[in-house]
């Protein structure tokens, strides 16, 4: 179908990109039938290359998308496409210049999302402070082995980012009594809140450094060989945010050394992932499940369909919205 006959036909076609969206709940799926859109589903079971999504969303008027590339490239070459409704907040994988520039309004969905990568980045912090997944790997192999770790209360803890997910993460950390400060030119510091640095005063200082920002512009490592250097020897490092935001390779290189005493990465500059991170026994790696907490999905789901139907002037009855 090309876009012209997406715009004119009697039904237009939307695409959904993420893998498992309405698993847990179809209402966004009802509300898009409802509205007379036919829905056009991602059957790689993965994230998708910009080729893959050009070809996908040929022919759509709307995209519920994930973190496929939506360069200005693939954006010209889809001229029917009229809104990008986007499952979750990052923005850093669509050109927004570009998408201004052809009258693509871009929404995004944080309903849910920050409680549930805040839990996540808590959970690995807490995983690799005490060892957890590594003892349980060694005890289901017949080594009994109690492994000495330590506290989360009083920790430094420095949030690179905060924004709404950065800010909840904090909040979890202060039931724990950690010290955290933040990282974030975009974010003035707050009377009772805690410490603004720069990057390179909080690498240095933290004990844990957390990512909770977008990609860097360039496509580049935020913290590459030298700025993983800076860091305090024996600290640990968490990234629930981006793929890409770390240079893989220099991170085991200081795990290697000895300089970083663990790790544990939910994104990754290619996904699926395979690399030298699999063999460390201090690191915890998840697949890009952020934001898998049931609750959350199902929130962001509905979010992001009703900005879809929001943006293309359709209500959940197939009519024009007022």
């Amino acid at each position: 179908m090309n876009s012209t006959e997406a715009e004119q036909g009697s039904q237009k076609t939307i695409a959904i990109t993420t893998t498992s969206f309405a698993k847990w709940d179809e209402t966004p799926l009802r509300l898009l039938a409802q509205a007379g859109l036919a829905v056009r589903r991602n059957l790689h079971g993965r994230k998708l290359t910009a080729e893959e999504a050009r070809e996908m969303l040929a022919g759509c008027v709307g995209v519920i998308a994930g973190t496929e590339p939506l360069t200005a490239q693939v954006l010209g070459a889809l001229p029917g496409l009229r809104a990008i409704s986007r499952l979750g907040v990052g923005l850093d994988n669509v050109d927004l210049e570009a998408a201004a520039r052809l009258g693509i309004r871009v929404d995004i969905a944080p309903e849910g999302l920050a409680n549930a990568v805040a839990e996540l980045t808590l959970g690995v912090l807490l995983d690799l402070l005490r060892h957890i997944s590594r003892m349980d790997r060694e005890l289901r192999a017949g080594i009994w082995t109690k492994r000495t770790g330590g506290l989360l209360r009083g920790r430094r803890v420095g949030l690179v980012g905060y924004g709404r997910i950065g800010r909840a993460t904090a909040h979890l950390l202060a039931a724990f009594e950690a010290e955290v400060a933040y990282a974030d030119p975009c974010v003035a510091p707050e009377p009772d809140g805690p410490r603004r640095m720069t990057l390179e005063e909080l690498l240095p200082w933290a004990e844990v450094v957390s990512l909770h920002c977008p990609g860097q512009a360039n496509g580049g490592a935020l913290l590459g060989a030298e700025a993983l250097g800076c860091m305090r020897p024996g600290a640990l490092l968490i990234n629930c945010a981006r793929g890409g935001l770390v240079d893989e390779q220099a991170l085991a290189q200081a795990l290697e050394q000895g300089h970083l005493a663990g790790a544990a990465l939910d994104g990754f500059a290619v996904e699926p992932y395979a690399g030298p991170l699999q063999g460390f026994e201090n690191v915890v790696l998840t697949p890009h499940v952020g934001s898998y907490a049931r609750e959350a999905r199902v929130r962001m789901e509905l979010q992001a369909a009703q900005n879809l139907l929001l943006a293309l002037g359709l209500d959940a009855c197939g009519g024009a919205s007022d």
